[in-house]
């Protein structure tokens, strides 16, 4: 069977900046066959994050990330659907998903490799389960819960940084949902903080390239910060944390920022931002959403009733 696949050409070197020609879209083949165990799936959704830039290096700087090969397919989290099963528990119709799905238009993959999804769950929005209902919204509501501390009834001021992104947006939204009392949010373009306030519910947002960003955030965050959703890192970080609070909390997501850049994760901070940190006693500890599946299912299950009842959009 001919496929057409999308595999790593070239790398962009650990400080250099990502380009087309990184990656070359070819044909290739699968097998006419299914074995016992196998599944053969259309792919109907890719996800595509910033985090597969580490992946793009020979060295990802992380022992849980592989690296892609060059001249092989690229992988990350993907739906498809099945068109012929040898698998006890999938049949042909059944959509399915993978975090390591390969970049191509249709393949042969194990069958306990795969979950398998019920759409009645999102209202049939497929591809809510790579989003809002997937590892972003995961993402979001295990850092939040797990690193924010965020308690109800507080009166607690989150903001967010790279907010109308995959996971920002869905972290502010999560934010007052869990118990906010207000949700700022940091983004790139007026149409974006436009969208975060208009349809995502921010109280307020920052276009970090007009004006300046430190009184923007004095002005909408009067009682300072209690919760940083760090999604970019470098100088808007340094920004927001010089205004949080004592024994507030940073949940380190992202550093989206410094991913063209050879630095360690989590880059090291300014010493002057890094000695605000330690006096106010700010938490600042890496997350990561995989060491948390033991409370994946009731995670989901959650962000599924809150898209069901209209109070989550992805």
């Amino acid at each position: 069977m001919i496929i057409q696949r999308v595999v790593l050409n070239s790398r962009p070197g650990k400080n250099g900046v990502p380009v087309a020609e990184n990656f070359r879209l070819e044909q290739s083949t699968i097998a006419d066959t299914v074995q016992a165990g196998q599944v053969r799936v259309k792919t109907l959704y890719l996800s595509v994050d910033p985090y597969m830039r580490c992946r793009m290096n020979e060295d990802t700087g992380s022992d849980y990330l592989r690296p892609w090969q060059l001249s092989e397919v690229a992988d990350g989290g993907g739906i498809g659907v099945v068109e012929e099963s040898q698998h006890h528990n999938l049949a042909k119709g059944d959509f399915v998903t993978s975090f390591t799905w390969p970049w191509q238009t249709a393949a042969i993959l194990d069958g306990d490799s795969l979950q398998k999804l019920e759409p009645q769950l999102v209202n049939g929005r497929l591809s809510y389960f790579l989003g809002a209902a997937g590892i972003t919204g995961l993402t979001a509501l295990l850092g939040i819960r797990e690193k924010g501390h965020v308690a109800a009834g507080a009166n607690q001021t989150m903001v967010v940084s790279g907010a109308a992104g995959a996971c920002g947006s869905l972290a502010g939204q999560i934010g007052r949902l869990e118990g906010c009392s207000r949700v700022v949010g940091i983004a790139g373009t007026d149409e974006k903080c436009s969208i975060l306030v208009q349809e995502m519910g921010f109280d307020a947002a920052i276009n970090y390239k007009k004006g300046d960003v430190a009184k923007r955030l004095r002005e909408l965050c009067p009682g300072g910060v209690d919760v940083y959703f760090d999604n970019v890192g470098g100088d808007i970080s340094d920004t927001v944390i010089s205004q949080m609070n004592q024994n507030s909390h940073i949940i380190l997501c992202g550093q989206i920022s410094q991913y063209n850049k050879d630095v360690p994760y989590p880059p090291p901070l300014p010493p002057d931002t890094e000695k605000i940190q330690k006096e106010r006693n700010i938490t600042r500890e890496r997350f990561l959403v995989l060491n948390y599946m033991d409370k994946q299912e009731a995670s989901v299950l959650q962000l599924c009733q809150w898209i069901q009842e209209g109070k989550l959009k992805d």
